[in-house]
């Protein structure tokens, strides 16, 4: 076991060794565990190469995290260090107090690089960041595959020098290194040099994914094949996905292509999907295709008929909701019943339900009161963008009035805030609010109300006053 090195005789050490790169690399096997992360960062800093490819090779932790020093963009650091690797690679003799098995190139790390600039080795144990008893003796070791952790935001037309580097260097190296991202968030690359990348990423380390791109239906069906490989993906974002006229035809098979690879998504927690028009008329298909119960559900901004709404609340992967949103799916026409059956399914467990510009009317709504007054775990509610009157408004505070965890109320400015022309009268919608003040100090309960003459107050640039008169929090949109 190494002894503790007071942090001043540390310094001291690494101001000597950094200047002296062969005795440094000759050192590495006696060096004190604790002089390795400071040592290693003014090797970094000063570009010391050769301290730094030997102390990649002899690195005593089982992660490095360098993402936390360099700059990405940047090849240089990178590629002394990936040098280093390749000596490692080709080692079939390792000294036993090399521990490296993960290169984290994340954004992460600053914390270990700051903990060990203290000398302090305390919570780290589990990152696999804790130091290892020295011994310098030589072994063969089972080498299981190097892994790299990096981000993966493909946001240009063309890949960046640092991800170009790096999949070169990976292509040669396939059997020894596991290119690894938990994340992957998508813009506006080619689906075809989206598809590169990802044929040398590890798909089933993927546990987020998200397209924040307009598609077209043709194109999600491209990329599906490769979602379906992301086995533990539990978080799940597709934007806009627009369906051509050329592609009616054609229409049925990509949606089947799209959503049979959700049997394959064991894993899957949270799901949003914001204008998928092609899902109109068949949102069963992919409902019947979910493999798990799901913790948040968006079905976003898009056309659903009434019989995608009743699947849905037949669909026994909902049951467990905590988040529902159906922002923007309008429900005039539809039978009030379905809308209260399918509250009824999550009532237990939901605690964020989006109801925005959903077209609903004030019989509607009142016909969903009692079960909304059932959702005993609801935190946040939005009717914003829906016509409602200041009668329905008091209802609706009567019946959600028992709703105790419920903190973040969003409402459209009553109908008697505006002109017969739709012009906001800002002096009746003060008055109105003073009357819900009144209303809800009546009911006995604080609670914090915003009122909006925006569809969405979160997402607005709507400015709210806060007021807190008899500690009954309101919260108005000028």
């Amino acid at each position: 076991m190494s002894v503790p090195t007071p942090p001043r005789l540390l310094d001291l050490a690494g101001m000597h060794l950094i200047k002296e790169d062969a005795l440094v690399c000759s050192a590495l096997e006696f060096l004190p565990t604790e002089l390795f992360p400071p040592l290693f960062m003014d090797a970094f800093r000063g570009r010391h190469i050769k301290t730094l490819k030997a102390m990649v090779q002899a690195w005593p932790f089982v992660c490095l995290p360098l993402g936390g020093l360099i700059d990405l963009p940047h090849v240089g650091p990178l590629q002394a260090v990936l040098e280093a690797l390749d000596v490692l690679l080709a080692q079939k003799v390792r000294s036993r107090r090399c521990k490296l098995r993960v290169l984290d190139l994340r954004n992460t790390g600053q914390s270990f690089w700051s903990m060990w600039s203290g000398a302090s080795t305390h919570g780290f144990s589990r990152l696999g960041m804790a130091p290892v008893a020295e011994q310098s003796s030589k072994t063969h070791q089972p080498l299981a595959p190097l892994k790299i952790y990096i981000e993966l935001c493909l946001k240009k037309m063309t890949l960046d020098n640092f991800l170009t580097y790096l999949l070169r260097w990976m292509e040669q190296r396939k059997a020894s290194i596991h290119l690894c991202c938990k994340k992957l968030t998508i813009f506006a690359m080619p689906v075809e040099n989206i598809t590169k990348v990802l044929n040398m990423v590890q798909l089933d380390c993927i546990q987020e994914v998200q397209v924040n791109w307009i598609w077209h239906l043709s194109t999600l069906a491209k990329f599906a094949p490769l979602l379906g490989q992301m086995s533990n993906v539990q978080r799940l974002l597709l934007s806009r996905s627009h369906v051509s006229a050329l592609e009616k035809q054609e229409q049925q098979e990509q949606v089947v292509q799209f959503t049979s690879q959700f049997l394959k998504l064991h894993h899957l927690q949270d799901l949003y999907l914001d204008s998928p028009s092609f899902l109109e008329g068949c949102l069963d298909q992919m409902l019947r295709c979910l493999m798990t119960p799901l913790d948040h559900l968006a079905i976003t901004n898009c056309r659903l008929t009434e019989s995608d709404l009743t699947h849905l609340s037949q669909c026994p992967n909902i049951h467990q909701l905590k988040g529902l949103d159906l922002s923007g799916v309008t429900m005039t026409d539809f039978s009030p019943k379905i809308l209260c059956i399918l509250l009824e399914q999550v009532a237990a467990t939901l605690q964020e339900l989006n109801l925005e510009q959903c077209g609903i009317t004030e019989s509607r709504l009142e016909s969903i009161l009692p079960v909304l007054s059932c959702c005993s775990q609801l935190r946040t509610f939005s009717l914003c963008g829906n016509v409602l009157s200041m009668a329905i408004m008091e209802k609706l505070l009567s019946h959600t009035t028992g709703l105790f965890y419920l903190s973040d109320e969003f409402y459209p400015a009553p109908q008697e805030s505006y002109s017969p022309h739709g012009a906001l009268h800002l002096g009746r919608l003060a008055k109105l609010r003073d009357k819900l003040i009144e209303i809800m100090r009546d009911l006995g309960r604080p609670r914090a109300i915003w009122l909006s003459s925006s569809p969405c107050p979160r997402w607005s640039n709507k400015t709210f006053y806060p007021e807190e008169p008899f500690l009954y929090q309101c919260y108005m949109s000028a």
